[in-house]
């Protein structure tokens, strides 16, 4: 059997207010404070559109190397749920903002690419909470601006679909029109899953797996739905097409309802709205103020910078972290030693880069010369770490602090030999094991030398003057 699998991705958009009102749009107030009688619903209430979710669409659209289409209607989607206050929801049906770009994956080192059906822009729902058995429904949601995305069926395994949603969440954050925060719903997805023979037969019937709100559920209820359907037709029974949701406990997929057809949404035209014209005016407007795109940037720091695919991968994740990356860079040219200090000691305190980073008190600059202070053999290694953590916790000047804390590297020659000899002398059996041929021993020598001098000692020169002692 082959599967096939197609993506819907819905993310809202980090506009300052609603799509059709002036609401603020902000994640985290009080329920129901961010409303008025537009995104309520409220008869007599007159929609007027937000120009700035145009401007999150076409950037996408254009990043993605979509078709802008230049005159968009809104339409009226029609279905009913507790948290929808309209009773429909404002969306596009015909001539959708952008369509037919792609987006390049990597999956087990192959590269992959995935076409991108169409993007439209619509308002999102309010929001249903669940307690035992009252259900109560804040709308501070209700008309924060959606762009929804639409893969074209071209994904072959859940791996592909973790890939393709990973990928393009970086490129909605780096683009930074949606923060990318599955888990509280800013990005969320619809896996469309079906089977068939083989390439060349027709599509079969598909399943439609609501709201999945992580990578990691993507993969789980993909791969229950192909173990699910192939049972089925193996049995000689027939997919039932419907809308399913994911059981995250149990791993399991659940029928929600029958999936609707478009007709069933009775589509018509908005009338409370005129169409959007989108010309070329605005599109290079729009264009002007792209950033460069992060599989760009990932390739430039692994030509011109020496970058491993690995590091360039890892620091271009986020926007701000290869900002503060090349901010480093204009100060010191040392891109290796940079990218090991960013993937190693400021992510392990950085878990956010997108909201932290702003914030760190370990700068471009202060890193930059503390890398620096390590390039001169003013401070090792180590003590740089020492100085690093305490920057992040209290602020303060890499130099100062050298000073401050007692931190400059142990450079003398006649210092090292002295502590060389008393090392050799309290460790005699390794000295008689490395003078008999086991010079892996050195690195042991070395590493006692380095406590000896509360790691302060030049471990380069350590080295040298340890093999000159112990060959004597």
């Amino acid at each position: 059997m082959q599967v096939v699998i197609g993506l819907e991705v819905h993310a809202q958009l980090l506009t300052r207010t609603k799509l059709f009102c002036g609401c603020l749009n902000r994640a985290g107030q009080k329920p129901n404070t961010d409303v008025c009688p537009v995104c309520l619903g409220l008869p007599g209430a007159l929609p007027v559109v937000n120009a700035a979710a145009f401007d999150c669409g076409v950037a996408l659209g254009l990043a993605l190397d979509c078709a802008i289409n230049p005159l968009n209607r809104f339409a009226r989607k029609n279905y009913f749920y507790p948290d929808l206050p309209r009773g429909y929801q404002i969306t596009q049906h015909e001539g959708p903002l952008a369509a037919g770009g792609s987006l390049a994956i990597m999956v087990d080192g192959l590269k992959k690419t995935v076409r991108i059906q169409h993007i439209h822009v619509e308002d999102d729902a309010g929001k249903s909470v669940h307690a035992g058995e009252i259900s109560l429904i804040d709308f501070n949601r209700a008309g924060v601006p959606l762009l929804e995305i639409v893969s074209e069926p071209d994904l072959a395994s859940p791996e592909e679909a973790a890939a393709y949603l990973k990928e393009l969440r970086r490129l909605l954050m780096y683009l930074g029109i949606c923060d990318g925060n599955m888990e509280d719903g800013s990005m969320r997805c619809d896996a469309n899953i079906s089977l068939r023979e083989n390439a060349s037969a027709p599509l079969g019937v598909r399943a439609e797996i609501k709201n999945l709100n992580s990578f990691k559920h993507v993969q789980r209820a993909l791969y229950f739905e192909i173990e699910r359907q192939t049972a089925i037709l193996t049995a000689g029974g027939q997919i039932v097409q419907e809308t399913r949701l994911f059981d995250e406990a149990s791993g399991e997929t659940r029928p929600m309802r029958l999936k609707e057809q478009s007709h069933d949404y009775r589509y018509f035209p908005e009338p409370d709205l005129l169409p959007v014209a989108v010309d070329e005016t605005w599109k290079l407007s729009v264009k002007a103020g792209l950033p460069e795109l992060p599989w760009s940037r990932q390739a430039r720091f692994e030509r011109d910078c020496g970058l491993s695919a690995v590091a360039a991968e890892i620091i271009t994740q986020f926007r701000p972290l290869a900002d503060y990356f090349e901010q480093t860079l204009a100060i010191v040219a040392a891109p290796k030693e940079i990218a090991n200090w960013v993937m190693t000691e400021v992510l392990r305190l950085i878990k956010d880069p997108q909201r932290e980073l702003s914030d760190f008190k370990v700068t471009p600059k202060r890193l930059a010369e503390l890398i620096k202070l390590v390039q001169a053999g003013t401070v090792s290694v180590t003590a740089a770490k020492e100085i690093f953590n305490r920057i992040a916790e209290d602020g303060g000047e890499p130099a100062a602090l050298v000073e401050e804390l007692g931190l400059s590297q142990l450079s003398s020659a006649d210092d090292l030999k002295a502590l060389a000899a008393e090392v050799i002398a309290a460790n005699p059996k390794e000295a008689a094991s490395y003078r008999g041929g086991k010079v892996g021993l050195l690195g042991f020598f070395v590493g006692k030398l380095m406590q000896l001098s509360s790691g302060r000692a030049n471990p380069k020169l350590a080295g040298e003057i340890l093999k000159e002692l112990l060959e004597q």
